[in-house]
């Protein structure tokens, strides 16, 4: 069996031991770079779905969103899918990846020089 495969096998074990429940990682290693890092570390939250959610989300990524082919391939209904879908992204958090800057963020860019008096007056004239 690969690395890699017994690897997943290993993930999907420790998924159904933990049954849902919350796990902290305490040590990571890279064996290929003989590294290893202590210290408690958080799942990612796709990590902390269970088992048959990763594979539906998975599958979903695959099928590049397309429910009308996750219903070919689980056999189930357009609302199925939909329903599963709306309960496995209520368990995620959305990650805004361009937040508006916040007035301590803005004072700290002009402060370093980042940007001029009159555009920080402008970014913050915006966060009213």
């Amino acid at each position: 069996m690969a690395d890699a495969e017994k690897s997943g096998s290993d993930w999907q074990d420790l998924l159904r031991m933990a049954h849902g429940t919350p796990m902290v990682i305490e040590r990571v290693r890279m064996p290929e770079k003989g590294v290893a890092v202590e210290g408690s570390f958080t799942l990612p939250e796709l990590a902390r779905l269970s088992l048959e959610d990763q594979v539906f989300v998975t599958a979903f990524v695959r099928s590049h969103g397309s429910i009308k082919e996750m219903e070919q391939i689980f056999g189930v209904s357009y609302p199925t899918i939909k329903g599963r879908l709306n309960r496995i992204s209520g368990q995620l958090q959305f990650v805004e990846t361009n937040p508006t800057p916040g007035r301590a963020e803005v004072l700290e860019r002009l402060k370093n020089g980042e940007i001029s008096a009159e555009q920080a007056i402008k970014e913050l004239e915006a966060l009213k």
